[in-house]
């Protein structure tokens, strides 16, 4: 089963390709190279989470099960992808054993002018045999329950959790949840493994474009948490999970 989260493939996080912040990183493999994708996650309609080309070409490749929440569809449907759409608590049968359900996150929402908030962010739960997937999104910290609510569906073997872009002139934002939080989270889910992610590819705010794996390593320091449990691995560097 191929999972893909938030395709992001276009040197710029811009609505056009000649403006706009620009990739520090490039992908750790090209688009073409992928294997068939089975099932996609889209979090939110924000330019460095939805590259309308690689929706595109995966959809015609592919036909993936494109789950998202409520909205997002409508803007997927323009450029001829169909995706399933889903409120906050809500469930989608991939195959017999293996739903997705989508999860609450504290964000907020924007693909074009004058659309904030006309859509929903969200994470997601991908049910497994062999032990639940899990990706945040984009989160801020919120209530920090949603992380609770989640391992309610089940043992959680992955947890995919953002944990960059929180720094922004001078102040953390509410809008994304920084290491410490993300730790945080990692233990309210109960996680076995986790993956850091939502960093080191668009420099969006003002921390080091680097800042966010070294503070990673101290929190789990602090925590007693073994270094590879939480990893955050270069662009196309595999991890195989026992």
């Amino acid at each position: 089963l191929n999972i893909l989260t938030d395709p992001m493939w276009l040197e710029r996080s811009s609505p056009v390709q000649f403006v706009g912040v620009k990739r520090v990183r490039q992908p750790g493999v090209r688009l073409a190279d992928l294997p068939k994708i089975d099932l996609i996650l889209l979090s939110h309609d924000h330019r460095d989470h939805l590259d309308m080309r690689a929706m595109r070409t995966l959809w015609h490749r592919d036909k993936p099960l494109i789950v998202t929440g409520l909205g997002n569809d409508q803007i997927l449907a323009r450029s001829g992808v169909h995706a399933v759409a889903r409120d906050w608590g809500g469930r989608v049968t991939l195959r017999p054993g293996i739903d997705v359900i989508v999860d609450r996150a504290h964000h907020w929402s924007e693909y074009d002018p004058g659309d904030r908030d006309k859509t929903l962010w969200a994470g997601f739960t991908v049910t497994l045999p062999g032990g639940n997937l899990y990706f945040a999104g984009d989160t801020g910290p919120g209530d920090m329950r949603w992380a609770a609510e989640a391992r309610a569906a089940g043992p959680v073997r992955l947890a995919i959790l953002p944990i960059g872009a929180y720094h922004f002139a001078g102040h953390e934002t509410d809008n994304h949840i920084g290491p410490d939080q993300a730790v945080t989270a990692f233990e309210q889910l109960g996680a076995a493994y986790a993956i850091g992610v939502h960093w080191g590819t668009f420099e969006l705010t003002s921390e080091g474009i680097n800042e966010p794996p070294e503070h990673l390593r101290a929190a789990l320091i602090r925590e007693h948490i073994p270094a590879n449990r939480f990893r955050t691995p270069e662009a196309g560097e595999p991890w195989v999970i026992e």
